[in-house]
């Protein structure tokens, strides 16, 4: 059984990383996962996504499971990767689900699979729950590997203490993850600085950390660069690019993933 870890941020600089990627419009809009989860997603506000992701150079375009056959035909040949989000946003549902809907994503294009962590499981503090915890992570990491997809794990840490972030996270990373993510943007809160801190202290250069949940502006995207995320998770992703370029004005709505 995994233990608590000691926290290093290892080798991974987030100052320089930051640095780089506010150097350009082209390094920012590579690590934004352009998102719409929302439940009323038509198929046009999908296509729209899909077109944005292109024309911008997106990290991904991350939609629901049933809106990624059509993310992957309006992105074919484009270089941009669909990202689609598994066990959403609960993460409550048998492994055996998870690996199910992981088999069929694959299968119809998603390259990035963005999974919730079993929240309750790990709360519930036992060792044979934490076994559990790391086997359903290691299920999806290792059909998605062997498809030559990654695997971010939503920790939902809106919900965790700071021992359960340290321990989720050491699990995530032993089942071979390849970033921490902070939130699915639909619980009680989103991503925090402070977390993220966390995040990388764990992770260190092993893995990325994606920062998602309420960032709406180039100055949330900012502070969560420089307190060490490596992808942001937004919907205002086109907003964020705009402001970059000075081409919108810094205030934002409140509503959004």
């Amino acid at each position: 059984m995994s233990t608590l870890p000691n926290t290093s941020i290892a080798s991974f600089d987030p100052v320089a990383f930051t640095a780089h990627t506010l150097s350009s419009r082209q390094n920012l809009a590579a690590v934004l996962d352009h998102t719409l989860l929302r439940p009323d997603a038509t198929r046009t506000q999908v296509l729209q996504l899909c077109h944005e992701a292109a024309e911008h150079r997106f990290a991904c375009a991350m939609v629901n499971p049933t809106w990624v056959s059509v993310a992957a035909a309006a992105l074919a040949g484009t270089g941009i990767p669909v990202g689609v989000v598994i066990g959403f946003p609960l993460g409550a549902i048998p492994s055996s689900s998870k690996r199910d809907e992981t088999v069929r994503m694959l299968r119809h294009g998603a390259h990035d699979i963005d999974m919730v962590l079993n929240i309750g499981l790990l709360k519930s503090g036992l060792a044979s729950d934490y076994e559990a915890v790391q086997q359903d992570i290691r299920g999806v990491v290792e059909l998605a590997h062997a498809a030559g997809a990654i695997v971010k794990v939503i920790l939902e840490t809106c919900l965790l203490t700071f021992e359960e972030k340290l321990r989720a996270s050491d699990l995530a990373l032993s089942a071979g993850a390849d970033f921490l993510k902070t939130s699915t943007g639909f619980s009680t809160g989103g991503a925090t600085a402070d977390d993220i801190t966390i995040l990388r202290g764990i992770a260190g250069s092993r893995a990325g950390v994606k920062a998602s949940g309420g960032i709406r502006s180039l100055a949330d995207a900012t502070t969560m660069l420089t307190a060490g995320a490596s992808r942001i998770g937004a919907s205002a992703s086109v907003k964020i690019l705009a402001e970059f370029s000075g081409l919108a004005p810094t205030s934002t709505s409140s509503n959004g993933y």
